[in-house]
This record gives structure tokens, sequence and C-alpha cells, in this order.
């Protein structure tokens, strides 16, 4: 009788495992696209509007999903302490959003992924620096080609802009810094969030970091949306399906990560970043040379060496 049933569980079991990576591809790519559309194409130069969106979907789908739909339990904060960590995540994390969006108002999605695949360049920095955790030399010798190709890819990147080019980077930073500041801050077990509950947690701490900034920076936002909306009658639609993929981003990302292992997780990354390059430059047309294209494919082979060296020397 097991083994009767054991190949369709386990038919099952890869049927739903590659239908949650097609939706994190689709999510995280929809995003990326939609950001760059809006942001470039549109002319709603908004970036931290944009993150406002965002951060807004996500603070009311993660409560539906956690608290209607059940799909993790919810976790109540404990500790002041715990909210003061949060708090100081949230607004790293808003940081990241906002450089990233600013970005692709000036520089094409390809070059935007070439620069973002340096992140566990800085993760490793970041880490170093904050809790003294060392490598073995082998693991960082494997990040000399990860700087290098982008280094390359941007000698030949056509379309290159520095200030979008600093935000890029800026963002990539902040994202590595993130990741290692929520390893440090929620480490403790008693106080440790799962990825739904923290979201949702996190959401509404941006919300109201980023709006003072957005009414002071972008102060005729709503008119300007307004007029765009007149002109484009989809300009609603595509922000309401960008925020929803925004969360669907988060959401997939978490379930990914918990189906699979983190290597699988870190190569399917390295693919889905080579994907958005692919669909960008076929849908925006933006121009690539082969040294820009040489960059990148050194940055993205960095990136692999550099996760089989830690998992292998860890």
């Amino acid at each position: 009788m097991s083994s009767s049933s054991s190949p369709t569980s386990s038919s099952t079991h890869i049927f739903f495992i590659s239908s949650l990576i097609i939706l994190w591809y689709s999510s995280n790519i929809g995003v990326l696209l939609l950001n760059k559309l809006l942001l470039s194409n549109y002319g709603f130069k908004f970036p931290i509007f944009l993150t406002i969106c965002h951060m807004s979907a996500c603070a009311t789908l993660s409560y539906i999903s956690i608290v209607f739909l059940k799909i993790v339990p919810f976790q109540r904060i404990r500790s002041r302490s715990q909210f003061l960590r949060i708090a100081t995540l949230s607004i790293v994390f808003c940081g990241s959003v906002v450089g990233g969006n600013i970005s692709l108002r000036f520089l094409p999605v390809s070059f935007n992924q070439a620069v973002g695949a340096t992140t566990p360049f800085f993760t490793a920095m970041f880490a170093y620096l904050m809790t003294f955790k060392r490598e073995a030399w082998v693991t960082y010798g494997a990040l000399v080609p990860v700087v290098t190709g982008v280094v390359i890819a941007s000698g030949g990147e056509p379309s290159f802009h520095l200030y979008g080019f600093i935000m890029c980077i800026s963002a990539t930073a902040a994202r590595a810094f993130k990741s290692v500041l929520q390893g440090i801050l929620l480490s403790s077990e008693g106080e440790k969030l799962n990825s739904m509950n923290l979201l949702l947690y996190m959401s509404p701490i941006a919300i109201v970091v980023l709006l003072p900034a957005a009414l002071v920076m972008e102060p005729d936002v709503i008119d300007v949306t307004i007029s765009l909306a007149l002109k484009h009658r989809f300009m609603w639609v595509l922000l309401l399906v960008n925020s929803t993929m925004a969360y669907a981003a988060n959401l997939t990302n978490f379930l990914v990560t918990k189906n699979t292992s983190a290597l699988t997780l870190q190569v399917l990354g390295n693919a889905k970043g080579a994907v958005a390059v692919v669909i960008s430059i076929l849908l925006f047309r933006n121009p690539v040379t082969f040294v820009g294209i040489a960059g990148y494919s050194m940055t993205v082979m960095g990136v692999v060496a550099y996760g089989e060296a830690k998992r292998r020397y860890r």
C-alpha cells in the first residue's frame, strides 16, 4: 500500500515545489518589471510613495494570510526590546526598497540585477564587521569575481548613470545589512518571529517612517498620480497589481525557503536574476554590450562559487 502511494505523493510534492518556484519567479520578476514601467516609462517619479503602496499591501495581506487563512500561527510581540529590534529592521528595509526603486528610474533592470548580485559580498563584509564571523579564505576568494564582474559590467553598460548606480549599490548594501541585522536582533529563541509575522509588524512601521518622507520629498504625489491616472487609464490597476505582487514576492519567498534548502534557494535566486535580465532586455529593448554581459556572467558565476565554497568550508 505504501509503495503504491509513494510515487503519487512524490509527484504531488514535486508539482507543489515547482508551482511555488514558478509563482516566486513570476511575482519577483513581475514586481521588478512593473516598478521599472511605472518609475521610468509611465513617468511615475515617486519611489517613496510606491514603497508605501507596497508596504500597505504587505500589511493588509499579511494580516489576512496569518489571521484568517492561518498560513502560519500568529505571533505576538513579547517585549519592548523586541519591538525596537523590529523597528530597526524596518527602517533598514525601507532604505533598501526605496533605494532600489530610485535606481530603477535611472538604470535598466538588467544592470540593476547585475549590481544586486553583489549582495553576498556585502553580507560577508557586514557579518565580519558586526559579529567577527570569519569565513574560510577560499570563500572570500570566491567574492573577487562577484565584485570584478560588476566593475566590468559598469564599464560596458551603455545606460550607466552614476546616481542610479550609487542608489543601487546603497540598496544592495542595505539589503545585506538587514539580513545580517535580522540574524543578530532576532536570534533569541524566545523572541524569534517567522518571516510572515515579521513582515506583518515591519510593514506598518515602514509606512509610518516613509509617510513624512513622502510628504516632504514628494509633496505633489497625489496631484501627479491623479493626472497620470487620467492620462493612462490602467495606472491604478498597475499600482494595485504591483503592490499585490510585492506581497506575493515576500510570501512565496517565505514558502520556498520553508520547503527547500538554503543552497537550493541561492541557486534558484541566481537563476531568477538571469531570467529577469533576459525578460527585461526583451521588453524594454535596453541596449546591452558583450562587455556588460560578460561582467554580469562573471558576477553570477562568482555568486555560485561563493555559495559552494560556503557550503563546503562552513
